[in-house]
């Protein structure tokens, strides 16, 4: 029977458990997946636990992606290039290797006509963590032009952006303070990141003012990964303002689906898997 698993801090609002046990489901196979609230300073425990408890695969999300990256006997192409890995593969030999199944599921929830509109424009990502890394990464094999990174940390965010500057050096990048994004009128996407928004977090609360929100051409889009709510505050702006929006529940589905496909070797539905997490959701 297989064994997986999601480590991060807080998970109290997540869905993974509901989508990959229908995952499980939609494949014919028997698992378990188990969420386990783990805080930064008990990664090395937890990864201990995991290995001697016939684990053969973990998720990972908030605040682990980047500290995860120290543990990893090796990477795929998309880990390394982001700097940050959100699903593990536990070896026979217990060494643990690394994916970012993140910039798929990204990406893929960008309606394909959209992915064409970015090439060669603007983009600006709220956010510096892991799942920011991940978004970069699927901008820039999006081939935009530009990438404006906005965050509190600029310390921690001049680290990330010189890290995917020698990765896509092809592509203008800078790190920017929040606080001083007044006008969304040159980007084509916006990208939350951040865990504003977030059910059990900053629920109610957008990371953007509705007056910046509306400077926004209405042919561009808002995307924001925070999926539960399914319509956070951020994503009910846009909306009112007549702009185009992305929810966080698709990247959400395609990035957990790739990760099962990686522990198992099949293919999910992903259709599936997201009435799943919309039923839970709306009940």
């Amino acid at each position: 029977m297989y064994k997986f698993g999601l480590i991060g801090y807080p998970l109290s609002h997540s869905m993974s458990k509901i989508i990959q046990e229908a995952a499980f489901k939609s494949v014919g196979l028997e698992g378990v997946y188990e969420v386990m609230e783990t805080e930064q300073e008990d990664l090395v425990t937890r990864i201990k636990y995991l290995r001697s408890n016939g684990f053969q695969g973990f998720n990972v999300t908030i605040p682990l992606k980047v500290p995860i990256t120290l543990f990893l006997s090796g990477v795929d192409n998309a880990a390394n290039v982001a700097g940050s890995a959100n699903t593990i593969k536990i070896q026979p030999d217990s060494s643990l290797i690394g994916y970012n199944t993140d910039v798929y599921g990204f990406v893929e929830a960008i309606p394909e006509d959209f992915r064409e509109e970015l090439k060669g424009k603007s983009a600006a990502v709220l956010g510096n963590g892991g799942a920011a890394r991940a978004i970069g990464v699927g901008l820039s094999i999006l081939n935009v032009s530009k990438i404006d990174f906005y965050a509190r940390n600029i310390i921690n965010a001049s680290e990330m952006v010189s890290n995917l500057r020698n990765n896509f050096p092809n592509i203008e990048m800078n790190c920017l303070q929040i606080e001083g994004l007044k006008d969304l009128s040159k980007y084509k996407i916006l990208v939350n990141t951040t865990p504003i928004g977030m059910r059990s977090k900053a629920m109610g609360i957008s990371p953007v003012d509705e007056d910046v929100v509306k400077t926004m051409d209405k042919n561009s889009i808002i995307y924001d990964i925070v999926y539960n709510p399914l319509k956070t505050e951020l994503i009910k702006l846009a909306k009112k303002h007549n702009i185009q929006t992305i929810q966080g529940l698709d990247m959400l589905i395609y990035q957990g689906a790739k990760a099962f496909e990686i522990w198992t070797g099949k293919k999910p539905d992903t259709l599936k898997m997201k009435i799943a997490a919309l039923e839970e959701m709306i009940d």
